[in-house]
């Protein structure tokens, strides 16, 4: 995937003296007085943004927080806490520019928060006429914010069609680089956990991994449809029976390959979905109708540790259990812990997969980890993301 990187233009003097708009992802959550109670993403978003003063740039910096009515400003749109937390950060006083479309003042060498992208009217249409007047704005688009790459909007997508030159920032291209190397050129074998609730919200992911992965682990309430696809018995276990034809159409591309979906052959049942819940460990073949599953079992998750350890790859999204439960976290604690210590590759993303990685202090042994949920998910699922679609464009000429 060849785009022009920002570290390239600032390394090579171009961002000297110029206008430069970064697109970041700023959108932390908050709590009920507006206080940010998680700020990893505008930490993550710091080095694009000293980068960019760094060489002499006059920066302007962009996100969307929350879910705001487009033309409609409210109090709690605002990203005034972002701006406070930013200057923190910097170590330096970070203005907040509200009306920012028609013109932004900002000298090279300042940087300066431009309000809630999401309230400008068009922004999520992705309307031209706001596009060409952001644009207008900057001599160089940077878009660093992956967590958003997977949508057209005015600041993701169109603005990169008519500003002077569009980039990637560091964060978008660590992405960029990290993907192709598990996807697109992965060490062999390539193993694959998918876990979650339902098949249906990741059956296109399954369906693509399943024509290219060495290893397809399933987890969570796909792994008990599958189990049904084995014939087995789930009891009052969450699946989904309608798509037991699908999870079986998975199972044979994959063997047509001399590849796998291992099925659980033991484990973890309780009679409620409660935190003190009893946890039984029993074989898959003796499920009861009244048996929840909330785990894979011990002896499941140690045959899949082994297989993980001798990976060249492993792509993350998903734990396999209710590791928020301690009585049904062990699985995805075994698996978190084989990944820490496989020398593969490894890339994981999704809320809950960021969650067990912080729960089991692994962050430093995972090769790279993904700043984006439905971005992550599309890049699995094959698909092309507009916002790597446009840099690529632009890169071309």
């Amino acid at each position: 995937m060849n785009v022009i990187r920002f570290s390239d233009l600032c390394a090579n003097g171009k961002a000297q003296g110029q206008r430069v708009f970064i697109r970041a992802d700023l959108n932390v959550p908050q709590d009920d007085s507006g206080a940010i109670t998680e700020d990893t993403r505008v930490r993550a978003s710091v080095p694009c943004i000293q980068m960019a003063l760094a060489a002499g740039a006059a920066v302007m910096v962009t996100s969307h927080l929350g879910r705001p009515t487009e033309g409609e400003f409210k109090p709690e749109d605002s990203l005034a806490p972002v701006a406070k937390r930013l200057g923190e950060l910097l170590g330096r006083d970070v203005p907040l520019i509200a009306n920012w479309v028609d013109g932004v003042t900002v000298a090279p060498g300042q940087v300066v928060l431009l309000e809630n992208c999401r309230v400008n009217k068009g922004e999520k249409k992705n309307n031209e006429d706001l596009a060409r007047k952001m644009a207008a704005l900057c001599d160089i688009f940077v878009n660093d914010a992956f967590g958003t790459a997977h949508r057209a909007e005015g600041t993701t997508y169109g603005i990169a069609q008519f500003a002077p030159i569009a980039c990637a920032g560091p964060l978008l291209a660590a992405e960029i680089d990290a993907i192709q190397k598990a996807l697109a050129a992965p060490k062999r074998p390539l193993a694959a956990i998918v876990a979650g609730s339902k098949v249906s919200t990741k059956l296109t992911i399954l369906k693509s991994l399943a024509s290219n992965v060495d290893q397809l682990i399933v987890g969570g309430g796909i792994a008990n449809t599958f189990m049904l696809a084995a014939g087995l018995k789930i009891g009052k276990s969450l699946a989904e029976p309608d798509l037991i034809d699908e999870a079986k159409a998975v199972i044979a591309l994959m063997k047509a390959r001399g590849a796998e979906v291992p099925i659980p052959t033991d484990v973890v049942t309780a009679k409620t979905f409660s935190v003190d819940a009893v946890a039984t460990v029993k074989k898959a073949t003796e499920v009861a109708d009244d048996d929840l599953i909330l785990d894979i079992g011990p002896e499941t998750a140690a045959r899949l540790a082994t297989q993980l350890k001798s990976a060249g790859t492993i792509v993350w999204n998903g734990p396999v259990g209710v590791f928020e439960f301690a009585a049904f976290e062990n699985g995805t604690k075994v698996i978190a812990q084989a990944i820490a210590e496989s020398s593969a590759f490894s890339i994981a993303g999704g809320g809950d997969t960021l969650a067990a990685i912080a729960k089991y202090g692994i962050e430093k042994q995972v090769g790279y980890i993904s700043t984006g949920g439905g971005a992550f998910l599309e890049i699995l699922e094959g698909k092309t993301l507009p916002a790597f679609e446009i840099l690529t464009k632009r890169a071309a000429g």
